[in-house]
């Protein structure tokens, strides 16, 4: 059995889970929501093309849950919809994408990914919590010894991706010249399903291998258990495919325009316009912008990811707990990401842990209401009734 001390999957912190939360949590389709992506500089300097989104321009997390938010007979009939009809492009509460965080919350128990969304009042609490907040120091304070963050309004969902678009643009010559980056954005088609996210830190080592490297802190001064490692594993994993995809020049405009629905023709504000300026891109609607991005890529000399590279830290201190070297089998890596989309499309319904896992929902804040747990009550002896958020 997994021991149970500091062992929850939220007890990880990493970039990726920390940026864009609001925007990955709720449907696509709503109004922008406020998102953070940003640019490197060398440290001291400051990065014009270091963005964030501003908040003032953006409806309220509250407004926007009221607007997402349906009861489970409505849910329930729109999957039933979604699978016999078979066409629509739309995934499980109405998203167009999915992030690298999401799919890899499905490594450690689909049901409480899936009562997650049905309940983000008590999502957006488990992401309050205190050691969830201190990881987020850690995040930050690295983060800032090698970039400046600078605000931009942003008005439309173009304007939103347009950032992430200006963000690559920026980092690709950085490291075509060699140097590190950090808080990469990255995307791609994969299994027909959009997926996006944020690598931590890319940098080439002493034998020029380009490396992938995670953080993630933790509350106990130990590395992880299997359980926690498999999906540390699998969000590396797909980053290396998403970020190896782009850089070969496999993603395509209908990807982006079509899956997500973006509007080529709209003209972007007039502060991304202004800061493409300052990179260097001269442009005025978002395709002429996408258009460029592609053409850019096509001719990057930018080597695929080499190693992949896991590196755990204590929360309190900022220790170094160890270092961990992640294999990386694509072939596996796609299998299970083929399985974790059949729950996104509708093929299936959420899946709760297995028996010999049953340990982890005595940390899960919808232990009292889960089905799945409760139809395991046959088995009351390896069950356990500790109380959380309700």
């Amino acid at each position: 059995m997994e021991p149970q001390g500091d062992v929850e999957w939220g007890d990880d912190i990493s970039d990726s889970e920390l940026l864009d939360i609001q925007l990955d949590h709720f449907s696509s389709e709503e109004p922008p929501q406020p998102s953070t992506s940003k640019g490197d500089t060398s440290k001291g300097a400051v990065d014009e093309s270091s963005i964030t989104s501003s908040p003032s321009c953006h409806r309220t997390e509250e407004e926007t849950e009221k607007g997402t938010t349906k009861t489970d007979e409505e849910r329930g009939e729109k999957r039933k919809r979604n699978v016999q009809g078979g066409h629509s492009s739309l995934l499980r509460f109405m998203k167009r994408h999915l992030s690298v965080t999401q799919l890899c919350e499905q490594t450690w128990c689909e049901m409480k990914l899936d009562y997650g969304f049905r309940n983000p009042k008590v999502r957006k609490t488990e992401k309050q919590r205190t050691e969830v907040q201190a990881g987020a120091n850690i995040h930050l304070a690295r983060e800032l010894e090698v970039q400046e963050v600078i605000p931009i309004n942003t008005q439309t969902r173009e304007d939103s991706f347009a950032i992430k678009l200006l963000n690559i643009l920026h980092m690709i010559p950085m490291l075509e010249a060699g140097q590190c980056v950090r808080e990469l954005p990255v995307f791609g088609l994969y299994e027909g399903v959009f997926i996006m996210g944020v690598i931590d830190e890319l940098s080439y080592n002493q034998k020029g291998e380009l490396v992938l490297n995670e953080l993630k802190t933790r509350r106990q001064d130990t590395l992880p258990g299997d359980a926690q490692t498999v999906g540390h594993y699998f969000q590396v994993g797909l980053y290396k495919l998403l970020f190896d995809g782009l850089i070969r020049g496999k993603v395509r405009r209908e990807h982006i325009v079509d899956h997500l629905k973006l509007r080529t023709s709209l003209a972007l504000g007039a502060e991304v316009q202004a800061h493409a300026v300052k990179i260097g891109i001269q442009l005025a609607t978002f395709g002429e912008l996408v258009d460029a991005f592609l053409m850019i890529l096509s001719c990057n000399e930018v080597p695929c990811i080499d190693l992949l590279q896991m590196e755990y830290r204590h929360q309190d201190s900022s220790f170094l707990i160890g270092m961990k070297m992640v294999p990386y089998d694509e072939v596996q890596l796609r299998a299970e990401l083929q399985g974790y989309k059949a729950y996104w499309t509708g093929e299936r319904e959420p899946r709760g842990v297995d028996i010999e896992e049953v340990w982890k929902c005595t940390m899960c804040p919808y232990e009292e209401i889960c089905d799945w747990r409760k139809n395991r009550s046959h088995t009351p002896a390896t069950l356990h009734t500790n109380k959380r958020i309700k």
